[in-house]
């Protein structure tokens, strides 16, 4: 089963969309991250592992793949560990395509898109009006881009 979160990332003072692009199959017991991962985030695995089962989900065994797209931008930091944790939840089905916090806002499916949330992070809505993606939640440019 395939689960797409979309997230994002800092990079200097710059904010860029990342696609985290989880992929669980039958198989060897492995868990690859790839596309350009740093330190940090190829030790997210004994993170994301210890976080879902604490939280009282299921860790599956099988082959896990989390690819971090853009592939050619490095990615540091344990920043990408709660979409991979939600990607890993919702390719497993623990998680629903459209799970809300209860009042509609933090809206993600299993395609990555997310609904309207008004508080989102600076980074995540600088990086949202630089991206060649547009959706309804950003209507226009903002100034102090």
């Amino acid at each position: 089963m395939l689960a797409r979160i979309r997230s994002a990332a800092v990079l200097g003072i710059d904010a860029y969309l990342v696609d985290v692009e989880t992929d669980i199959v039958q198989g060897l017991p492995t868990f690859a991250t790839v596309g350009l991962p740093q330190g940090a985030v190829k030790e997210g695995r004994e993170r994301v592992s210890a976080a879902i089962v604490n939280s009282r989900f299921e860790f599956p065994v099988k082959r896990i793949t989390v690819n971090l797209a853009p592939a050619d931008v490095r990615k540091d930091g344990s920043a990408f560990d709660l979409p991979i944790a939600l990607g890993i939840l919702v390719a497993t089905g623990q998680v629903g395509r459209n799970k809300t916090d209860g009042d509609g806002q933090n809206k993600t499916d299993r395609d990555g898109q997310d609904g309207q949330a008004d508080g989102r992070a600076s980074p995540v809505r600088k990086a949202r009006c630089r991206s060649p993606i547009r959706s309804g939640s950003v209507s226009r440019k903002p100034t102090w881009s």
